[in-house]
């Protein structure tokens, strides 16, 4: 069993921990003797929290302590003991994996009472999800071990752990120096009549197994075996959850793809391995080859599915030296998706120390906690850490260190989850070819990818697209171009009354001179009064405004249509190996959203075209005009080049 141990500085954590080992004969032959001596010959009271320091590197009978770890047994079970030095390093261990705690000691000095770091550590251990807590009472030597000290430390700790829907298993009064209460009860605590730390930990219980849950692994990465004529596609991860043996099917979240299992893939292994669970590390391949990327995670069919969204609500604890502001992109780590994510809303802030509420505003400052809502760049794959605990526990980074963490709560619809369950459908529907993506991309010596020209009108976007079109073509590559104009009367042909806001205009003056472009489509009910000079009707009435909006709203949800339209085509032609060039007049970041929703957003460059930036898209490259068509051809061949969309031809 995994237990963490967590208290204020000086409270006597490591003094508990070495007389735990000194006291269940678990240190080795002379140590403790050893130690005793080298404190005389310096003239140093010997302490048990030396054992520790002296122990570091101590390998022999079975010992094994690190500065984060003491590993030792009792005639019940083994134990770890995962030491909580200090708040970052506890929560990056436990978010991130390398700490599994199931339970939890809280040390707390008689003397000096219940402290902030207190309060903050035993909020952090619930907030983890960490429900058996027991609560040391430690240096009762030092108040002449008075109950009536013991009983207000009960009273006042056992109130604010009630205040964060908490419950201590128990308390215990012990003095770790002299030995009184961590392995045998004492004789000057006759009032105490409770278990002693060993007990305590022998009490504990063990949580469900986790292989009868549903399987969970978060694909780490996806390795490709090209030596000796080995062929293997590798999926590997570590199985946080479930079992998992050849013959099952998975499903891929986020993106809602699935294989079934062809193999179990084994390290120096001495037979074939056949089955995987919880706590390994696993690896295995697929029978029909699909493209998956790290991050997403693998669940077996039939089982339980984990939230997908871009939105998140969770609990926080800021650890970070600068504040959390709302208007800073931060690093999102949960498992092995990396994200990057800012706050949409703080719900609310309280200091941990005390329980108070903080004004929500639009920062949380250190050691705050908070309930926030985050924006995801992506849609992503998450657990309720509730249900999930490694799926579902976070930690944020900002400025390459980790600066706070915590849990996921629930997933949030977000504008586009309608058009990802028609993705889902048609992935879970999808007929697979005989002949893999490999073998295409061998075959045309390059990988299927959009570039996606966008701008202002009559800017010289799809001279930059037949350009590029054309200078592919020549290499060798299977190219196409592709305007969304090819589109509207065929594919699109029952949509109606959005074709001029797509096209290019016969108006060959200058596209940043006109006004009423995107901002009609996006529903902001700004286009009415743009179109005519920015002039504002004061006098327009609630009926005409009402209309007006009912307008603009159907007007976006036709042009969202479209562009979903424009995705799925885009999505066959490159199922088919194809490097597409798409040109469509001003997309917005919410169009290009909708996009990387259907298509796989790692494979997509965005171009915008137009001296004048009229959305809020993010684009990869900007040019001025048409005459960049050169410059841009180069560019994006170069790009290609560099990330191994285009193989050289030997």
């Amino acid at each position: 069993m995994n237990i963490v141990i967590a208290g204020h500085v000086d409270h006597g954590k490591s003094t508990v921990i070495g007389r735990l080992l000194a006291d269940t004969d678990s240190l080795p032959d002379g140590k403790l003797e050893q130690v005793k001596a080298t404190c005389a010959r310096n003239s140093k009271p010997f302490e048990y929290a030396f054992l520790l320091d002296a122990l570091k590197d101590e390998q022999s009978q079975g010992i094994t302590i690190d500065a984060a770890r003491v590993f030792f047994k009792t005639q019940k079970r083994d134990y770890i003991i995962i030491d909580a030095p200090g708040h970052i390093e506890f929560l990056k261990n436990m978010v991130t994996g390398a700490s599994r705690a199931e339970s939890a000691l809280l040390v707390i000095d008689a003397a000096e009472g219940v402290q902030e770091n207190s309060r903050r550590h035993g909020y952090m251990i619930s907030m983890l999800g960490i429900r058996q807590i027991i609560v040391i009472v430690n240096k009762m030597d030092l108040v002449d071990y008075d109950e009536k000290v013991f009983r207000d430390i009960v009273n006042e700790y056992s109130e604010f752990l009630r205040e964060i829907d908490a419950e201590a298993l128990t308390f215990i009064p012990v003095s770790g120096m002299e030995g009184d209460g961590i392995a045998a009860m004492s004789s000057r605590m006759s009032w105490y009549d409770g278990m002693t730390v060993l007990e305590g930990l022998d009490s504990f219980q063990k949580e469900v197994v986790k292989q009868n849950k549903s399987f969970r692994m978060p694909v780490q990465d996806i390795y490709k075996f090209t030596n000796f004529g080995d062929s293997r596609r590798v999926v590997a991860g570590t199985v946080e959850t479930g079992t998992l043996s050849a013959g099952d099917e998975v499903v891929f979240y986020p993106s809602g793809k699935r294989s079934r299992v062809r193999s179990i893939e084994g390290f120096n292994t001495d037979g074939p391995v056949s089955r995987v669970e919880s706590g390994m590390a696993a690896a295995f391949t697929l029978e029909e080859q699909i493209y998956i990327r790290r991050g997403e995670i693998a669940v077996k069919e039939g089982e339980g599915i984990p939230e997908v969204s871009s939105r998140v609500r969770v609990n926080l604890f800021w650890l970070g030296r600068r504040p959390m502001v709302a208007d800073k992109e931060y690093l999102f780590k949960c498992g092995t998706l990396k994200v990057p994510a800012r706050i949409e809303e703080i719900t609310r802030v309280i200091d941990a120390s005390n329980l108070d509420a903080i004004e929500t505003g639009t920062q949380i400052n250190r050691h705050d906690v908070a309930e926030c809502i985050f924006k995801l760049k992506r849609t992503s794959a998450f657990d309720r850490a509730d249900l999930f605990e490694g799926t579902g526990r976070f930690v944020i980074v900002d400025d390459y260190e980790i600066a706070g963490g915590g849990i996921i709560r629930e997933g949030l619809e977000d504008e586009y989850a309608d058009i990802r369950d028609k993705v889902f459908r048609r992935n879970y529907k999808w007929e697979k070819s005989f002949i893999s993506p490999e073998r295409r991309s061998s075959r045309y010596n390059q990988i299927p990818y959009m570039v996606l020209i966008t701008g202002g009108k009559d800017t010289g976007k799809k001279r930059i697209a037949k350009s590029l079109e054309e200078a592919l073509f020549n290499d060798g590559k299977y190219v196409y171009f592709l305007g969304i104009g090819n589109l509207l009367y065929g594919v699109d042909a029952d949509i109606k009354g959005q074709e001029n806001k797509f096209e290019e205009s016969d108006d060959t003056g200058s596209a940043d001179s006109r006004s009423g472009g995107v901002s009609a489509l996006r529903g902001d009910g700004k286009g009415y009064a743009e179109s005519r000079g920015g002039k504002r009707y004061e006098d327009a009435s609630a009926g005409m405004k009402a209309e007006r909006a009912a307008k603009n709203a159907s007007a976006g949800a036709t042009r969202k249509e479209h562009i979903r339209r424009l995705a799925e085509v885009a999505h066959l032609m490159m199922d088919s190996g194809l490097i597409l060039i798409v040109t469509a007049v001003e997309l917005n970041q919410e169009e290009l959203e909708v996009i990387k929703t259907v298509v796989d957003p790692d494979r997509i460059e965005t171009l915008w075209v137009g001296e004048r930036i009229s959305t809020d898209i993010n684009y990869d490259y900007h040019f001025t005009n048409g005459d960049a068509a050169e410059e841009a051809v180069q560019i994006i061949r170069e790009r290609f080049q560099e990330k191994g969309v285009i193989f050289k031809s030997w």
